[in-house]
């Protein structure tokens, strides 16, 4: 059994160390910096997302099973699109050559390592909020006469649908914050050493809690940035999901020594 200062295999634990406020905007900075240096890298994978959101809006539209069928490959897609961009930064910082079959080559190697159960526990976790979601909808607004919200918010507008937003927003928040805590470090992690997925997940929620205030400054950031970016029809990811990607990478370079 490796012992608490040594992960799987016997590697050494990583030192968790301290971070400031003012490393989130050198990550940012940095982020932005790799974007720019390779953006065809940054557009190719940040893609994916954008069509994949118009694939669901169509196939999806009006038929909420064909919606949450399809919003299940996002959390399997992306671990993998997020070590893309991972790689691509640690070919820079290692002044590696910058090409697509090395980059590409990685991703398609890391079906057979610890990513695709990070994606599996993604997805278990997206399922069980939806779930918590459809419960919470129906303790609030099960007695409530319903309407078609397509056509009236009324419902929404009552005592019990305010205190549904409003328990959703807390709930869904700190589940969000949860599933933040156990893959900010652990995806580049599994990425960059040879570490098991539970191990990672471990170091991840260790060094959000050394640094939480400003984990969580990062955290709200990703969200809002995220939201602005959704709101042009999901052409703003195209831009912020690279400068994200390449900015975690930074991050949990900073994080762990």
């Amino acid at each position: 059994m490796a012992s608490a200062d040594t992960m799987s295999g016997g590697a050494a634990r990583p030192e968790i160390k301290i971070l400031h406020f003012a490393d989130v905007g050198a990550v940012l900075r940095a982020g932005l910096a790799d974007f720019r240096r390779a953006p065809q890298f940054g557009l190719f994978f940040s893609a994916v997302y954008v069509l994949g959101g118009f694939f669901m809006l169509w196939l999806g539209a009006g038929h909420v099973t064909w919606t949450l069928a399809t919003s299940l490959g996002f959390p399997l897609l992306a671990p993998f699109a997020a070590a893309g961009l991972y790689e691509v930064s640690r070919r820079m910082e290692k002044e590696q050559p910058l090409e697509w079959g090395g980059v590409l080559g990685i991703v398609w190697a890391e079906r057979t390592r610890q990513l695709p159960w990070l994606g599996a526990i993604i997805v278990i976790y997206f399922l069980f909020w939806t779930f918590l979601a459809h419960m919470l909808f129906a303790l609030f607004m099960g007695l409530s006469t319903m309407t078609n919200v397509s056509e009236s918010w009324d419902v929404f507008l009552t005592v019990n649908g305010l205190m549904m937003i409003g328990v959703e927003l807390v709930v869904g928040a700190v589940l969000a914050f949860l599933l933040f805590s156990l893959t900010v470090v652990s995806l580049p992690l599994v990425l960059d050493r040879e570490v098991d997925f539970v191990t990672a997940m471990l170091v991840s929620m260790q060094t959000v809690r050394a640094n939480l205030l400003v984990m969580l400054v990062w955290a709200v950031l990703i969200a809002v940035l995220t939201l602005l970016a959704l709101l042009p029809w999901f052409l703003g990811l195209m831009i912020v999901l690279p400068v994200l990607g390449h900015a975690t990478w930074h991050l949990y370079r900073k994080a762990l020594a």
